[in-house]
């Protein structure tokens, strides 16, 4: 072909070359047009859809956490529940989350994040419909339980889903939005049970779980988790449909390809293999962080809090449940903002000094009434107190250990360990909301006098152990963590 184009320019077959010139310049610049459209910024649009669905889930936990709060005295009189009965009400919801931790990771890994979220919505949506046919303690118990495994699997999925599908430069704020719309849903519950019926407000329960069921036909699957199990087309779909159907994402599907092919050769992680030496730093990070989040005292008096109010004098009451239930979604939000400024590590010890100052308020106002010292200002110390720890725990403590958790274990070993550190995480709650009510008739002040030891304790251990991790990949992050070990050997 090249040799009789040259002959026919020779022999001065000028129309010909001419004939020959346009087609190559256009060619040339479509090259050119695509080329450039290949190089375009990633769009948004479809990581901001997929997170605003996935955060229903995040919605559905705080509403029923948010529950047991505003339902105690009228749930008591109308069933004939005493206070041990309703304390089991309030903390049983963190023993079906156990069951749920357990599960997570594997059925996350099995049937991929989108199933998981399907599975956690159902077992939430029956649940609610037993709280709301309750007639005695036991349909209470029930309908409690399953949606705390509901909430349980949400606390895990949620969290991992967002963090794969997310760009590294966003992953952290994205993240985030799972804890404010866990305060969100929390406060919503709160503020709705001071207007509606138990009843009612359980069937508003319902409704982010239909949302989230929706949505998630709209939605694809992790390309991580579809790369994972070898799902190929699926990946590269999904990866473009993230990233926008213009966009090159050849580099970053290599990257993520070449990690998972290198996972791939090691077998599957179990349990009792996590305390290996090469995962157990990550470990400790995950397991302390959940610890110290839960034992700083948040589900104790999250769950309780009217009555802690009320305990502080009638005046405090009224005016301290509607400002917890206002201040922790603006202060979430601001907490979102800084997450990929200022970074993980000053944030959460920023928020664990802020929950030290709101227990010692609020230990020093019981400490004060107990011995008839100072009676004018013991309201306003105890609401100061709540609402520092609260505006406090917002900030950091409340999101950052659930980003940590999603961003330091390697993928391969993420299942066993996600369901580990939500193991322990919720027995933690578990072990707070239903020792927080007899705690508080040994001593109120005492009570938030060790939950402030608790935070102060949170600052040494995030300074000594936990790495920053903003604007690191995943990958990047496991050579963090174990700095002395890279490549395969992170893995082998």
């Amino acid at each position: 072909m090249a040799i009789g184009e040259h002959k026919d320019v020779e022999n001065g077959e000028i129309n010909g070359l001419k004939a020959l010139e346009k087609p190559l310049l256009i060619n040339s610049s479509e090259c050119e047009g695509a080329q450039r459209a290949m190089k375009r910024e990633p769009s948004l649009w479809m990581v901001l859809l997929c997170t605003l669905v996935a955060v229903y889930g995040s919605f559905e936990f705080g509403s029923c956490v948010g529950y047991s709060a505003p339902t105690q005295s009228v749930i008591r009189e109308e069933l004939h529940l005493s206070l041990p009965q309703y304390s089991m009400f309030g903390s049983i919801l963190t023993i079906g989350a156990m069951v749920g931790a357990v599960t997570s990771g594997p059925i996350a890994d099995f049937i991929g994040r989108k199933g998981a979220m399907r599975v956690s919505a159902i077992f939430c949506i029956t649940g609610w419909l037993a709280v709301y046919l309750s007639t005695g303690a036991l349909s209470l118990y029930f309908g409690r339980v399953l949606t705390g495994y509901g909430i349980g699997v949400f606390s895990y999925v949620v969290p991992v889903f967002i963090a794969e599908i997310a760009p590294k430069n966003l992953r952290g704020g994205l993240t985030t939005l799972n804890q404010l719309m866990i305060v969100t849903g929390s406060s919503i519950a709160f503020l709705l049970g001071t207007v509606i019926s138990w009843r009612t407000l359980a069937l508003t329960g319902i409704i982010p779980c239909v949302f989230l069921i929706v949505g998630l036909w709209f939605v694809p699957e992790s390309p991580r988790w579809l790369a994972k199990v070898g799902n190929e087309k699926g990946f590269q779909a999904a990866l473009q449909r993230l990233r926008g159907k213009d966009v090159d994402i050849s580099d970053e599907a290599a990257e993520i390809k070449d990690y998972n092919e290198t996972l791939q050769r090691l077998p599957k992680a179990r349990l009792l293999e996590l305390f290996q030496s090469k995962y157990i730093r990550p470990v400790i990070i995950g397991v302390g962080l959940m610890i110290f989040q839960q034992f700083g005292g948040i589900n104790g008096i999250g769950f309780y809090a009217s009555e802690t109010f009320a305990l502080a004098g009638p005046s405090a009451s009224k005016s301290g449940t509607i400002s917890y239930a206002c201040l922790q979604v603006p202060i979430t939000v601001i907490g979102a903002i800084l997450m990929d400024k200022s970074g993980r590590k000053p944030l959460i010890m920023v928020s664990a000094s802020g929950t030290f100052l709101g227990c010692f308020l609020a230990g020093t106002s019981f400490f004060l009434k107990g011995h008839g010292l100072l009676l004018a200002w013991v309201p306003v110390l105890a609401i100061s107190g709540v609402l520092t720890y609260i505006a406090s725990f917002s900030i950091g403590m409340g999101a950052v250990p659930w980003v940590i958790m999603s961003e330091i274990f390697p993928i391969h070993v993420k299942g066993a360990a996600g369901s580990l550190v939500v193991l322990v995480n919720w027995l933690g709650a578990w072990a707070v909301s239903y020792t927080f009510n007899f705690l508080m008739s040994w001593s109120p002040s005492g009570t938030f006098y060790v939950y402030s030891v608790f935070s102060l304790l949170t600052v040494v251990f995030v300074a000594k152990l936990v790495p920053e991790t903003k604007g690191k990949t995943l990958e990047e992050i496991q050579a963090c963590i174990n700095p002395a070990r890279t490549g395969l050997e992170i893995l082998n």
